[in-house]
Parts: C-alpha cells; structure tokens; sequence
C-alpha cells in the first residue's frame, strides 16, 4: 500500500461525513460558543490515540507474538463490518443510543474518529512496512486533519448536502470499503498460506 492508498483507507474509515449527524445530535445542547472548543480537544485526543498505536503498536504486537497475517485479516474483518454498518445502517445509526451530557473521549473521539478499524489499519501498515514510518505518519495526520476539517464544518455541510446527500455519500464510501476490506482479507490470507503451501 502505498501513502494515498492509505491516507484515502484511513479517511473513508475515519466517515467524517457520516459522523456528521451523530456529531451534531450529541453536540446540539452544548453552548454554540463551546462547541468548537469542544469538538477540537476531541479531535486532538483523538489524533493522540491514533498516533500511539501507529508508532507503538508495533511493540505491542511483537510482545503478544501476533503475525502481520493476523493483524491483516483481524482488521479486514473488522472494516467489513463497519462498511456494512455504513451501508445498512441502525435505525439509532452506527453508534447506537446516544450519550447524555458534554462527550469526554467516549463517543467522539473514540471511537467515532479513532475507531477499532483506523486502530487496526494503523498498525498494519506498520508491519506490513516498518521502514515508512514518516509516509505512514502524513498518511494518518494528513486523513485526520481532512475529517476534522470536514467536522468542523458539519453545519455548513448539512445544509449543503442535506441529510439525503449524506446519507448516499455514506453509502458510497460504505462500498469503497467493503471492496478494501475483501482486498485486505485476501492479502492477509495469501500471505499466511505462502510459507504453508511453501
């Protein structure tokens, strides 16, 4: 995979147009002045979380004795099921319920910016090529900052594209990454039976 590839994974993974509506339903009690404040320390921590596990990830991987094959195929799985969430959604959306009160961490920063499938995309590139680290690094900030740019922006966009453009705009990038995460099983499970069939 090389650095677009990725920068694009992380992106439609990160659904910052999806997140759109579930952003602004948990932040409609807050003070419009706060909002912002509130939506940009969630984004930092955010990028925190996500930039831990693309730089030590690794390690953790390496000490629970964990092959890249799994990892691949662990994280196929889990954006096979966050496409299909995105294409098929809940009548409460991808969330569930939402929280009560000013969000601290738990929902909009995790997971709804650094979810499992950001997570563990993260550390794959990782160990599918330890030596890129500073292409994996612009990848990840680079899909970040255009979620949070594009966050930042809900109501501009809703009103732009209206709850009907988002949801088909959710929808489209659901099927990007169904095919993405078919492509990243298959890898992972050519990769494992290369050695056995050797």
């Amino acid at each position: 995979m090389d650095t677009l590839s990725a920068f694009v994974t992380l992106l439609f993974v990160m659904d910052p147009l999806g997140n759109i509506p579930v952003f602004l339903a948990i932040l409609k009690d807050v003070d419009p002045q706060r909002r912002q404040r509130i939506l940009a320390r969630e984004l930092l921590i955010a990028l925190v979380v996500l930039l831990l596990f693309l730089w030590c990830g690794g390690a953790v991987l390496d000490f629970l004795g964990l092959r890249q094959e799994s990892i691949s195929i662990a994280g196929a799985i889990i954006l096979f099921l966050i496409a299909l969430r995105m294409i098929f959604p809940s009548p409460h959306g991808i969330m569930g319920a939402l929280p009560e009160g000013e969000p601290f961490i738990v929902p909009l920063a995790i997971p709804m910016v650094a979810g499992p499938s950001a997570l563990a995309i993260s550390m794959l590139l990782v160990t599918s090529n330890p030596g890129r680290m500073l292409d994996w690094t612009l990848a990840l900030v680079g899909a970040w900052a255009a979620a949070a740019a594009t966050l930042m922006c809900a109501p501009l966009l809703l009103r732009a594209l209206g709850a009907r453009g988002l949801i088909a705009v959710e929808r489209l990038m659901g099927m990007i990454l169904v095919m993405i995460s078919v492509q990243m099983f298959f890898q992972g499970v050519q990769q494992f039976l290369g050695p056995v069939a050797g």
